[in-house]
């Protein structure tokens, strides 16, 4: 029939496993111009020059080959905020704020893996390996956290390090969402939206009586001299929700 000799010639580009990438990359192009709900599995198979048919053979529907790119994007992001805490040390609070401003980074250069895994509505919780990539990104941040927590004075009542961390995630993330993103949702501020979250920051920290001064040059925080831990189980469930 016509149709096989088209799907033969369509796919004949994608030999040595090459094909799963190419969907990959047509769905992501989608994602970028659609959002992570505006398109089909046949419309990446059409992105890919494939035939309809061709994606079954390395995904099981659309919500398996959006998973896919999730947890890719969720790895990325892990490798980002990493980086961030390393840049910023020895300061732990400097380190800090540098994860929030890689979150806000990755959003806006990210935009299409960024919807992918926060705006596409899977249920990461059925998806185990999905699950562990988003709940490793978590972990950065709660382990910062974890540093910043203990810096806190003697006696200075502070919520546990989870509830910070999910402070901080919210704030980071909410300034990412409204202003910081990298695609047509971006809404306009009258400053940038780093300032914005760095003050947002500066704030809770004072209110919960943290010291915020920079240490002088050279001058070593002991809180902030190795990475940050790897967290105990128990991180939210994805991507990042209640805490178990």
């Amino acid at each position: 029939m016509s149709w096989r000799k088209e799907q033969r010639r369509a796919e004949r580009g994608y030999h040595h496993g090459n094909l799963k990438e190419a969907l990959l990359q047509a769905a992501l192009g989608l994602i970028a111009e659609k959002g992570a709900a505006g398109f089909t599995f046949a419309d990446a198979a059409r992105m890919a020059g494939v035939s309809p048919a061709a994606p079954y053979r390395h995904f099981r529907d659309r919500d398996e080959l959006l998973s896919s790119i999730a947890q890719r994007g969720f790895e990325q992001f892990e490798a980002t905020l990493t980086q961030a805490w390393d840049d910023g040390r020895p300061d732990t609070v400097t380190a800090f704020e540098r994860v929030g401003k890689a979150y806000l980074a990755f959003a806006r250069n990210e935009p299409a893996f960024y919807s992918a895994m926060f705006e596409s509505g899977l249920p990461v919780d059925h998806n185990p390996t999905l699950q562990a990539a988003s709940e490793r990104a978590f972990g950065i941040i709660r382990a910062a956290a974890e540093r910043l927590a203990a810096l806190a004075p003697p006696g200075v009542p502070r919520p546990p390090a989870m509830m910070m961390a999910l402070h901080i995630w919210s704030m980071s993330h909410g300034v990412a969402s409204l202003f910081g993103r990298g695609d047509a949702a971006r809404r306009k501020l009258p400053m940038s939206p780093e300032d914005l979250l760095e003050a947002q920051v500066l704030i809770y920290l004072r209110g919960l009586g943290f010291p915020t001064d920079r240490r002088p040059t050279g001058q070593k925080d002991p809180a902030a001299a190795t990475p940050p831990p790897v967290p105990p189980a128990g991180a939210p469930s994805g991507p990042w929700g209640t805490p178990k």
